[in-house]
């Protein structure tokens, strides 16, 4: 999912390396090229990484870490990245990803699209995994619970392209509007409400997924909550679920595809975000997969690990409250933030990872434009650091608001890399303006809710794609969007995602991008701070690992274990 934790080097973490890297990271091609080729080395040299127990051949067993509980597994309400990567393993849609980040037939055997509407057609004798049949009354019911205002789901706005799907979540019309119709049980009909080119990648993406009526109706309103208040349509099925401490999944032998299904057992056996516990792990030989920080990369080289990279497609930012009644609604207050913020600085002396790039925008550098990359056509305005003028508008923000001192709350994960973050901004904000920071850290799940609940000042927060759209960040801070944690509010704003989402035409659609870049960076929405990369570790035997930033990201559905000798 979108919503992602600001871990920088967790074990799961969304994005695409090789297409980032082809948009230009030529600063950190030859760093990370060099430890790649490192890592090749050592390979040659007949030393192989000593985590041998962490795959079984013998069983199809790999077993792996998760930086986080996953928060919630109703796909109508999830909206973390590791809650998407599990149900991305455990469910289905109309269509998925394939290893090359092609959309490819999921529970859709054939479809069509036009400017209006969309019809899909699904295969028949598909089962969930208690043996019910999957049709299209599946996708009807799950669509209409993302909608009904009484789930309050903050992924509603991804089915806004559907027929009468916003007044719906607004109460002005009944649920049994939406435009989605299964024709009969294998045919699904959907009408939309503008020209949307990139549906088709929406059915890929959680919200869009089946839910099982009778089943879920079964579980008395503990649907997602866990392993056995689930029904799973996808390769795996979650067969063991111990809240905080591990998740198993197991081969769904209903799954239509199993026989392109390697692997038996995929068993997240721990649920760490220390970077030094996990490294830990992978040097044991317990799990097949560890990131890498800055201090560990010189311990994977001594290993003679295979170092890999990985630069996914999320951007990561602190997002302002601003509600009235916080200090930081004021607009002098969020400029003075904004001239002290050094997204370079952060990049390159506190995560000082390579492959990540100093924030400029909410728009990352990889998406598309009209003809080239977004960012190409329609640069951002160049964010210019500077002391004085920070100081000029915190003195103009004390005088506004009466005060002699401002103290400011920062949310953020409790994580190491979090944590390094916000006492980087804590000491900042201490030393350029006089402003006190004080720093509320929390575990994954309750930062979200938190964020939801509008119980902060700053938050560290990111933010990844959805589907392959400008639009999958340019309605970020739209008033209608849930996950506009901060209620950030321009009519402006909202006119021009209005603009690119009802127009076909490229040029149309940038352009209303382009002032949506514009009216954030001037009305200081947030504050940029970076585009995220990663270095990795991954056993030897472990093969086919689908890293992608559109997605669920790692991806092991397909992958297999290559046996030693080969």
């Amino acid at each position: 999912m979108a919503e992602v934790s600001n871990e920088a080097v967790s074990n799961v973490i969304p994005g695409s390396g090789k297409q980032l890297l082809r948009y230009g990271l030529y600063a950190v091609v030859g760093f990370l090229v060099m430890l790649f080729a490192l890592g090749q080395v050592a390979k040659c040299t007949g030393t192989r990484s000593s985590s041998i127990g962490a795959v079984d051949a013998a069983t199809g067993t790999i077993t792996l870490n998760l930086t986080q509980e996953p928060p919630q597994l109703d796909s109508t309400k999830a909206t973390d990245q590791v809650s998407g990567m599990i149900l991305g393993h455990v469910m289905e849609g109309l269509l998925r990803y394939d290893a090359n980040d092609n959309l490819v037939a999921g529970v859709a055997e054939t479809w069509s699209l036009t400017e209006t509407d969309a019809t899909f057609t699904l295969k028949q004798g598909l089962q969930w995994s208690n043996g019910a049949p999957i049709t299209a009354h599946d996708f009807v019911f799950s669509w209409r619970k993302a909608v009904d205002p009484m789930t309050a789901s903050q992924y509603a706005f991804i089915l806004y392209f559907i027929e009468n799907a916003r007044e719906i979540t607004s109460g002005e019309k009944p649920v049994e509007s939406l435009g989605v119709t299964a024709v009969d049980d294998y045919t699904l009909q959907v009408r939309l409400i503008e020209p949307t080119p990139f549906f088709l990648s929406l059915t890929a993406f959680p919200t869009y997924f089946p839910i099982n009526q009778a089943f879920y109706e079964s579980t008395e309103g503990k649907y997602g909550a866990n392993a056995e208040d689930l029904v799973y349509n996808g390769p795996f099925t979650i067969a063991q679920w111990v809240h905080n401490a591990n998740v198993r999944l197991e081969k769904n032998q209903y799954y239509w595809n199993k026989d392109a299904v390697h692997l038996n057992v995929i068993d997240y056996a721990y649920i760490l975000s220390d970077a030094n516990a996990i490294i830990n792990l992978f040097e044991s030989g317990d799990i097949a997969q560890a990131g890498l920080n800055v201090e560990l990369v010189d311990r994977a080289l001594r290993n003679r690990w295979d170092i890999r990279q990985h630069v996914d497609g999320s951007v990561f930012f602190i997002e302002v409250n601003h509600r009235e009644e916080r200090l930081t609604s004021n607009y002098n207050l969020r400029k003075a933030l904004q001239y002290v913020n050094d997204p370079s600085e952060l990049v390159n002396k506190v995560i000082k990872l390579p492959g990540n790039l100093p924030g400029a925008s909410i728009f990352p550098v990889w998406l598309q434009g009209v003809d080239g990359k977004f960012r190409e056509e329609f640069p951002p305005t160049p964010l210019v650091t500077n002391h004085d003028k920070a100081r000029e508008h915190y003195a103009m923000a004390l005088e506004e608001l009466g005060l002699d001192q401002i103290t400011l709350v920062m949310l953020s994960g409790d994580n190491p890399s979090a944590n390094k973050q916000s006492e980087y901004y804590q000491n900042k904000y201490a030393k350029v303006l006089g402003l006190e920071l004080k720093l509320d850290r929390q575990i994954f799940k309750q930062r979200l809710q938190k964020m939801t609940d509008g119980d902060f000042d700053l938050v560290l927060a990111g933010w990844g794609p959805d589907y392959n759209d400008a639009l999958t960040f340019g309605d970020l801070f739209t008033s209608w969007n849930e996950n506009n944690r901060g209620r950030f509010n321009n009519p402006e704003v909202d006119r021009q995602v209005d603009i690119a989402k009802n127009s076909s035409d490229p040029q149309t659609r940038m352009e209303a991008f382009a002032k949506v870049q514009e009216l954030l960076n001037e009305d200081v929405a947030i504050l940029n701070n970076y585009e995220r990369g990663s270095l990795y570790v991954l056993h030897p035997q472990v093969k086919g690992v689908a890293r992608r930033s559109v997605g669920p990201d790692p991806d092991f559905a397909f992958a297999y274990i290559e046996d030693e000798g080969t």
